[in-house]
């Protein structure tokens, strides 16, 4: 957590908000807040839940997915696992919004803007790194287009 509320955001106004979830009933209901990509919430350790708050910044997009990929180095670094579940803009297998369904089983404030779930645990398996030889450096363009 101290990653996620160390993280830099948009003239230091910290819109960011997490709710920690380690209850296996609320992992397993988070686990439906998505169609595809958020099954292993229902096996993960503990979640988190990332947060915007409207009402302090309108950076909070960009200043609550600097806190979610900080949590998840820092998880990296102590040797857990973790995936980010995207939230925003997302359906429930019903047709639902995703935010909506978070916001009614956390119980948040109106204001407040789900970004994404992490998901931490064991790692089920180890991926190898990319491959350094297919790096898109037709990508990067110096000084101009």
């Amino acid at each position: 957590m101290k990653a996620g509320l160390m993280s830099p955001s948009g003239k230091s106004k910290n819109p960011w908000e997490f709710v920690v979830i380690e209850e296996k009933s609320q992992l397993e209901k988070l686990a439906g807040c998505k169609k595809f990509g958020s099954a292993m919430l229902a096996h993960a350790a503990l979640a988190i839940v990332v947060l915007g708050d409207l009402s302090v910044s309108d950076t909070w997009v960009e200043d609550a997915s600097i806190a979610t990929i900080l949590m998840q180095l820092q998880a990296e670094e102590l040797g857990l696992g973790s995936c980010w579940v995207q939230v925003r803009s997302r359906e429930t297998e019903h047709g639902e919004s995703s935010e909506d369904y978070v916001r009614e089983l956390l119980g948040l404030p109106l204001q407040m803007q789900v970004l994404s779930i992490v998901a931490l645990g064991r790692k089920n398996e180890t991926k190898n790194p990319i491959d350094e030889e297919k790096l898109q450096w037709e990508k990067v363009h110096i000084g101009k287009w």
